[in-house]
């Protein structure tokens, strides 16, 4: 038993110590240095079924835009978020709600308890008018072994009545609104019913059976119109249920001509990675879009950890420079495309609460491509031969920090 603590030790513990060492060093050397401007696609509403999708790709436009639609409310917001900074544009959100509530408006709010233990508590009271929902920093409760508690709330969405809804990559802050580089879209149409479904699920799932106004259950009407050319998919790990690891393969698999990826923490497993070289083997244009440097310095390292393979069976690996991209999407033969809050790793495939829109539709997915291009302008390609030719110290980070991958 001996042996066996210290192999697991040296196994496990070793790359954890790395792994916070190397966060803490990276943090230091991010203070006080802000991101370079980078280029971006103006929101461009897509006519799609009976609806339409906009996409955004600079915070400051969408955040306008949502502060505008709860500006517009009549009966009902829905708004959920992962990061909600006690910031000047977290203050703005916050007001907007606030005052959308005072005018009679039903007002619910989610936010992660552990994503935000940062931030000041006195941003998060609220008034007794808008109903919030804290999902916990700790949800197991005394079942301690039950894998299915231990997910977080990564989801961002923001319902208004039954006109309009947001969902994406971005959370609420500062930074994300001029800094960070991240996709969302606005949903008009039939689709709109299924993000307000998607939000009272999870709202009446983790809420509290007690009988204050703010914790009754959160009843929405079933939508009598089915949108086809819009499926949401939701990961729940309570339920134990995640398609969406299964709609990215099944999407991959089937790709004849282009699959473009653009992923903030790209930590695929084996059977990903494998998909994704198969699909290069047979003649399918094969691109991922990373950050050259993200806010997770671990991260990277185990991203880097795949680009071997990858390379070697002509995926071709863009890393977006000077600022953080943080989008979680991808296009697949000019037809299929998605968005959402999932990142291919782990925790949001396999772990987290999360929730893309997967939309089969021709001129969506063209627009899509264009974001896509427009990203790899300001990206760097890395080649293969630069890749094989990297120094031995990179090479031995990535194989300690390998045990990290099934974590992450």
């Amino acid at each position: 038993m001996c042996w066996t603590r210290r192999t697991l030790l040296a196994v496990f513990g070793v790359p954890v110590v790395i792994g916070v060492a190397m966060s803490l060093v990276d943090s230091y050397r991010r203070r006080g240095k802000k991101p370079k401007p980078f280029p971006t696609t103006p929101p461009t509403p897509v006519e799609v079924g009976e609806g339409t999708v906009t996409t955004y790709t600079y915070g400051r436009d969408l955040y306008e835009d949502m502060l505008a639609a709860i500006g517009r409310a009549e009966r009902q917001i829905l708004f959920e978020t992962y990061i909600w900074k006690g910031d000047e544009v977290g203050e703005r959100f916050k007001h907007a709600l606030a005052a959308a509530a005072d005018r009679g408006v039903e007002v619910c709010c989610i936010y992660d308890g552990f994503a935000n233990l940062v931030v000041s508590p006195r941003f998060k009271h609220f008034p007794a008018n808008v109903k919030v929902l804290r999902y916990p920093v700790y949800a197991a409760g005394l079942r301690f072994f039950d894998l299915r508690r231990y997910g977080r709330d990564h989801r961002k969405i923001l319902v208004v009545d039954d006109a309009e809804a947001f969902v994406g990559g971005y959370n609420i802050g500062s930074a994300y609104e001029t800094e960070w580089r991240d996709t969302h879209v606005r949903i008009t149409g039939p689709g709109v019913a299924d993000l307000r479904r998607a939000f009272a699920d999870f709202w009446n799932l983790h809420r509290r059976r007690r009988l204050r106004s703010s914790e009754r259950p959160l009843l929405v009407e079933a939508t009598s119109t089915w949108e086809p050319h819009l499926r949401f998919h939701r990961n729940v790990p309570r339920l134990m249920m995640f398609p969406i690891r299964g709609m990215y393969l099944e999407a991959i698999n089937r790709a004849s001509r282009t699959i473009w990826i653009t992923q903030a923490y790209f930590i695929p497993d084996q059977d990903f990675v494998d998909a994704l070289k198969v699909a290069a083997a047979r003649g399918v244009d094969v691109r991922v879009l990373v950050p050259l440097k993200s806010n997770h310095i671990v991260a990277d390292w185990l991203s880097r950890g795949y680009f071997s393979q990858l390379l070697e069976a002509g995926v071709r690996i863009f890393r977006f420079k000077d600022a953080m991209v943080h989008a979680k999407t991808a296009t697949v033969d000019g037809t299929w495309s998605t968005v959402g809050t999932a990142n291919i790793d782990r925790l949001s495939l396999q772990g987290n609460y999360e929730i893309n829109v997967e939309v089969i539709d021709r001129d969506l997915a063209g627009h899509l491509e264009q974001v896509y291009r427009v990203d790899e302008s300001n990206s760097i390609e890395l080649t293969r031969g630069e890749w094989e030719a990297r120094d031995l110290h990179r090479r031995f980070t990535e194989m300690v920090l390998r045990p990290l991958r099934p974590f992450l």
